[in-house]
């Protein structure tokens, strides 16, 4: 595994384990047990995707020592204020049975994003959080944030994978010191992905899966990856990245497949806007 050194100097592994979609308690905390076996160490949720306590109890349960896990929540939409962002990180922080927080992120750029990143900042200042970012923001509100936020943010979690590549996305985190973590990296198996004849090629030549030549594509223009798997077998084909690279042309021809926008959700839209923001996860 390697890592990467966020702006305030805490180490994040590039490659982690999402739970997205995963909402089964009992299949949840199973997958994350597999994961964590398999070698993964930073495992990312979220307050919306409503299986904090599981990732909770396979983190108790796994017997990997603290300290040697990162672990990500986020915080969502409805409760993004100042008061709000208090609350709901007590709240996750209770449901994972956890005395802080490796990352916080605010999973969307709607409601009262700033009020919220204060209460991040002090929630950071306190030593609650190692490491406050963002997910989803583009370019125009990440650079805002960063300009205009006491301590910027660390993270950018955003969909990235080579039909969605953001180059110019990336150039903005970078400029900023922001470490891109993309989800969907394996881009929601949209497109034809794992059958790409370009791909496939490329796989072949290595003796590994198309998958896995997506996700070194990802980490080599140093982007964290957190795939999803609840396949014990998938998870390891995930993680056994780090023994091959992709060379330029490899690189090049992989992003050539970008279509230049997001077919999954566009996160500037009204239509979008409307539909997460009334997404409520509790009363």
């Amino acid at each position: 595994m390697e890592y990467v050194t966020l702006k305030n100097g805490i180490r994040m592994p590039m490659e982690g384990f999402g739970v997205f979609q995963v909402e089964d308690a009992a299949q949840c905390e199973q997958a994350v047990l597999d994961a964590i076996a398999a070698g993964y160490r930073l495992i990312d949720t979220a307050a919306a995707y409503f299986n904090e306590a599981a990732v909770g109890a396979a983190i108790r349960t796994s017997g990997v020592p603290r300290d040697e896990l990162f672990i990500t929540t986020k915080l969502w939409v409805q409760d993004t204020s100042y008061e709000g962002a208090q609350k709901a990180f007590a709240v996750s922080m209770d449901k994972l049975g956890l005395d802080y927080l490796d990352l916080y992120l605010i999973h969307q750029p709607f409601n009262d994003y700033y009020g919220a990143w204060r209460a991040m900042e002090e929630l950071y200042k306190a030593g609650k959080i190692r490491a406050i970012g963002v997910s989803n923001f583009y370019p125009d509100r990440l650079t805002d944030l960063c300009l205009n936020a006491k301590i910027p943010p660390m993270v950018n979690q955003v969909e990235l994978h080579p039909f969605f590549a953001q180059e110019k996305a990336l150039e903005t985190m970078k400029a900023f010191g922001v470490v891109p973590q993309a989800w969907g990296p394996l881009a929601e198996g949209k497109h034809g992905i794992f059958t790409n004849e370009k791909i496939v090629a490329i796989a072949k030549k290595y003796g590994k899966s198309t998958a896995q030549v997506v996700l070194r594509w990802n980490v080599q223009r140093g982007v964290v990856i957190i795939p999803k798997s609840v396949r014990r077998e998938r998870m390891e084909e995930n993680i056994d990245i780090w023994d091959f690279s992709l060379t330029d042309a490899e690189m090049a021809e992989v992003s050539r497949l970008d279509l230049g926008h997001s077919e999954i959700v566009d996160h500037r839209t009204a239509e979008t806007v409307k539909w997460l923001s009334g997404w409520h996860i509790h009363d």
